[in-house]
């Protein structure tokens, strides 16, 4: 990794940081028992199937999350319960006997989340004719992206009027076709991912048995934004003072070199995932 490798990936570290601290104080003001809940997970609450595109871990590292961290090879071996969120990174290369465990383990009330790849390697052959890959891969990109539902409150906190994250699509990402219309609800979309690659779904969610899954397309850990207006340009502290949050000192010195855009992208994928989590975790009550 050079130089200016290093620099951006220690960017995105501190973005996701800032971005984590943000979307907690915001949730222990709006939605105190979902913060409530966050703040009680344990390790085995979360299993995290480690992959080598995809690191959604590191979203997890930066909301403090504890979490089970398995390699793919070990995955067959693991036990999981319905209590639980299963989380696999892309590309999700799995066993035929864990793609069985899998639907099993949702059938039976699990939660799954799947990224990218996983689309195809999970999702499709677990969950037949519901959701699938459109053959048309998309290049490096960054699109705009829109809340479907507000009221969901898998959403709560993620978009607000003023923001406009951008979402990054790494190349090679597999656009969402949607097959079970009815069974399917599209939570995030974007109209310039439909135009340019042919679907709009950017992140879904659908149930299946007494679980659900929930897909995103590219990666959660996201690799980069892209700047299109002057409030991306502005400093990161600027972006806390819209959404009303003072921060701690040490947000503040990770703050320092970022800007806008890096926060706000960062933060609407922190936000999303803090919500799933909490409400998998007050299920269990």
């Amino acid at each position: 990794m050079n130089s200016n490798d290093t620099s951006l990936e220690n960017d995105r570290m501190k973005s996701y940081k800032v971005a984590a601290d943000i979307s907690k104080s915001r949730m222990a003001k709006e939605a105190p028992l979902s913060a409530a809940a966050l703040e009680e997970i344990e390790a085995s609450d979360i299993v995290v199937v480690r992959d080598i595109y995809d690191h959604v871990e590191q979203v997890l590292e930066a909301l403090q999350v504890p979490f089970q961290l398995v390699r793919i090879d070990q995955f067959d071996s693991v036990t999981l319960r319905p209590e639980q969120l299963l989380i696999i990174n892309c590309p999700g290369n799995i066993s035929q006997l864990a793609i069985e465990n899998v639907r099993k383990f949702v059938s039976d009330g699990g939660s799954l989340f799947t990224t990218d790849w996983a689309l195809r390697n999970v999702v499709e052959p677990a969950f037949p004719k519901i959701i699938e890959y459109n053959n048309k891969a998309t290049g490096d990109d960054v699109v705009r992206i829109e809340i479907v539902d507000p009221t969901s409150p898998y959403l709560s906190g993620v978009l607000d009027d003023e923001d406009d994250p951008q979402w990054w699509l790494e190349g090679s990402s597999y656009p969402i076709r949607i097959i079970d219309t009815e069974r399917v609800k599209v939570l995030i979309q974007s109209k310039e991912l439909g135009t340019k690659y042919g679907e709009e779904p950017v992140a879904v969610v659908f149930s299946y048995g007494k679980g659900e899954v929930f897909h995103m397309i590219s990666h959660y850990y996201l690799q980069r934004t892209e700047f299109r207006s002057d409030r991306h340009q502005s400093a990161a502290a600027s972006y806390a003072d819209e959404k009303g949050v003072e921060v701690s000192y040490e947000t503040s010195l990770l703050m320092t070199d970022l800007k806008l855009g890096d926060v706000e992208s960062a933060e609407s994928s922190t936000r999303f995932i803090a919500n799933i989590l909490a409400e998998k975790k007050m299920k269990q009550k």
